[in-house]
């Protein structure tokens, strides 16, 4: 896999429940939207750290008005995140990272939108990260995956010689499927910050969030990373996701199943629950255009872009070679509905319970 092809054809996961009609996506679009804000009241609240954005109103760059221009001539030589967020939610939301502020500004001017419609968030960038995670809370516990480097390793579900450790937290015991001291403290400090034992403070954020506790833990999807420069960020907090996960768990004890490479038996890791039988059809980037999918099919490919959504809406499930417990991927797989080993015309059966696929027959 070409890996800057596919970071350039990816989209956000708002755009991703968008083209697949997804009923919601106005609400998800806002949530997404919005989500520093409800890390920010967190961080009020509790002391949550977040990647903490400076903001302005997007006429702001365009005048260039004092307020602006001062922050640009203190900064401009540091590197961002920009992120234009739409005051409308049926308006797209625009994004970079990794240009010095100077190089943003840049961009920002070459972005043809209504600045009225906008505001503007620089947000501070590193590129000396340490850890990353992506999880679920919810009534079974804390549920997700933590990785050495950048957090898009886990969302995109690409990863190199650091791969990702699964790990699971019953409110009791934490639990990685590969041991781990420093990744183990990683957790638990995050852990921390999501449990509140002040009754006073829970019911604030109860009324403002409209969010459940559970053994006095916050309730949905985060994603975090940790870098030299400012430590611990909190860097998304969906609440949507949650309620969509709300029942989602994970063995860890089966989670590094190997399979032998002649074995009808193939062991993986399943981002959602059900078993179903039926024909594979095998899909890569050079045959995703041209191919006839049938509905009812199994989808098997190396890893799912954009480009495979007609595809994603017909097949009864997907497997891949490449992505992550909660990858973008793997969430819209859960929302709407090993290629070496399984070939065109198979018949297997998908056990995502267990997360075992069976070769019932070759073709």
């Amino acid at each position: 896999m070409d890996i800057k092809k596919y970071y350039e054809r990816q989209i956000s996961l708002s755009e991703w429940f968008e083209k697949l009609n997804y009923k919601s996506s106005t609400e998800f679009r806002l949530e997404d939207n919005e989500k520093r804000e409800r890390l920010r009241f967190l961080k009020s609240v509790i002391g949550v750290p977040f990647d903490e954005p400076v903001q302005f109103d997007a006429i702001d760059l365009t005048k260039n008005t004092k307020r602006f221009e001062k922050y640009y001539q203190k900064h401009s030589e540091e590197y961002c995140a920009l992120r234009l967020i739409p005051k409308d939610p049926e308006l797209p939301k625009l994004r970079m990272r990794g240009l010095i502020i100077r190089k943003a500004y840049e961009w920002f001017k070459e972005q043809e939108i209504n600045p009225v419609k906008y505001r503007a968030e620089f947000i501070p960038h590193s590129e000396k990260p340490l850890w990353s995670t992506i999880f679920i809370v919810n009534k079974n516990g804390i549920i997700g995956e933590i990785i050495r480097g950048m957090h898009n390793q886990l969302s995109q579900g690409l990863f190199d010689a650091n791969k990702p450790i699964l790990f699971s937290y019953d409110f009791k015991k934490l639990k990685l499927d590969t041991p781990n001291k420093d990744a183990e403290e990683e957790l638990r400090k995050i852990i921390d910050y999501l449990c509140v034992d002040d009754i006073k403070k829970k019911n604030k954020i109860k009324k403002e969030l409209g969010v459940k506790f559970h053994k006095n833990h916050i309730e949905g999807y985060f994603e975090t990373i940790s870098v030299e420069e400012f430590g611990l960020w909190f860097i998304d907090f969906n609440r949507i996701l949650g309620k969509i996960y709300k029942d989602f768990t994970l063995n860890i004890k089966d989670a590094n199943k190997k399979h032998q490479a002649n074995s009808r038996i193939i062991y993986g890791r399943s981002a959602s629950k059900g078993v179903v039988t039926g024909k594979v059809k095998f899909l890569n980037d050079d045959t995703v255009f041209n191919n006839t999918f049938g509905k009812g099919e199994i989808l098997v490919c190396e890893m799912t872009t954009p480009d495979y959504i007609i595809h994603i809406k017909k097949a009864i499930a997907i497997i891949t070679d490449k992505g992550g417990v909660l990858c973008h991927a793997a969430i819209i797989a859960r929302e709407f509905n090993a290629s070496e080993i399984l070939k065109d015309g198979n018949i297997v059966e998908v056990n995502a319970n267990e997360g075992i696929i069976t070769i019932l027959k070759r073709d």
